[in-house]
């Protein structure tokens, strides 16, 4: 193989933007096929986005014989579905995090890849992303001293009515299509970056509630982790706060400093060391999964690591139901 040539499988949302574009902008990367079971939207993304051939039959995308890698990109409930089909096919997958509605699942995945050998990569896109990789090589080269605590907070308004009216946001906050609700959708972003930063987990616990009773998932959601490594880890995720009470920060405290970002917003991050505050900033990317897409096209074609690999992805689905259950 010296070409990765994609198929989508559910070309919604997350694709218009945030990656599909960026499978034609990386070297030795093409998309050549996209599947929705609303064959019109599919034809219409197609269209677009100028993909050669669209499908409303996930099967047949991936029994395409042009088509030797494959991006899950439905909700959660179906990952485990479309993935397992694909590796039943010995095609590579890129699958959308979470990387499935459950651990269970997830690990259902992971142990199939592996006793097939087949390349499977977690879209944990944040890992590959400048910002998070400067934060990343500061930890490792002690600029902070030796990592002691990550505390992190995210508080966010409730869901309208007209949200709760949407189909695009109603399911997001549908356990059985989602796994869980805006925690499940936003908190595997923040963990898988916990988990690339301190290493593996010793110690789990947490607690979930509903306090608003808007729709039938947790919109409340507060854990600890303690790593290996021996970093602290605390968190709080609030989807029922009032607007001005929103927050989306994280800090991790050193024995000679702490580095602060934020997760979801903005393109810079501080660092505090003896006494003085340095600011790193960076540009907004167009496709903010392209540079993990390209990771995972050297890694396809044998031309590097695995950016993020299923047992990766199992062990951020392990944290996720350790707050939640």
């Amino acid at each position: 193989m010296n070409k990765i040539n994609w198929g989508i499988i559910g070309c919604g949302d997350v694709t218009e933007l945030k990656s599909g574009p960026a499978f034609n902008k990386v070297a030795s990367s093409s998309l050549v096929a996209v599947m929705r079971r609303d064959g019109a939207k599919a034809e219409d993304y197609a269209r677009r986005h100028k993909v050669p051939r669209w499908y409303d039959d996930a099967n047949k995308l991936i029994n395409d014989a042009e088509v030797n890698a494959i991006y899950v990109a439905t909700p959660p409930s179906s990952h485990e579905e479309y993935a397992l089909a694909a590796i039943k096919a010995g095609k590579p997958v890129y699958v959308e995090k979470p990387m499935a509605n459950s651990y269970a699942a997830a690990r259902t995945l992971a142990e199939a890849a592996a006793a097939k050998n087949i390349p499977l990569v977690v879209a944990h896109y944040r890992r590959q992303q400048p910002l998070f990789k400067k934060i990343k090589q500061l930890i490792d080269d002690k600029i902070i001293g030796t990592p002691l605590l990550a505390r992190l907070e995210l508080s966010k308004p409730p869901l309208t009515k007209e949200d709760l009216a949407d189909p695009k946001i109603a399911w997001r906050v549908n356990p059985a299509v989602a796994g869980g609700g805006l925690f499940h959708d936003l908190s595997p972003h923040q963990l898988d970056l916990m988990y690339h930063f301190f290493g593996p987990v010793k110690t789990v616990t947490g607690i979930a509630a509903n306090q608003g009773g808007l729709y039938s998932a947790a919109d409340l959601v507060a854990g600890n982790i303690l790593f290996k490594s021996g970093v602290a880890f605390s968190g709080t995720w609030c989807f029922n706060a009032a607007a001005e009470a929103t927050t989306d920060r994280c800090e991790i405290t050193g024995t000679d400093g702490k580095i602060s970002f934020s997760v979801f917003s903005g393109t810079h991050f501080t660092v505090l060391t003896g006494g003085k505050t340095t600011t790193h900033s960076f540009d907004t990317l167009q496709h903010v999964q392209q540079p993990m897409i390209e990771a995972t096209v050297r890694y396809f074609l044998g031309e590097g690591p695995n950016p993020c690999s299923g047992e990766e992805g199992v062990e951020v689905m392990r944290m996720m139901e350790g707050f939640s259950s």
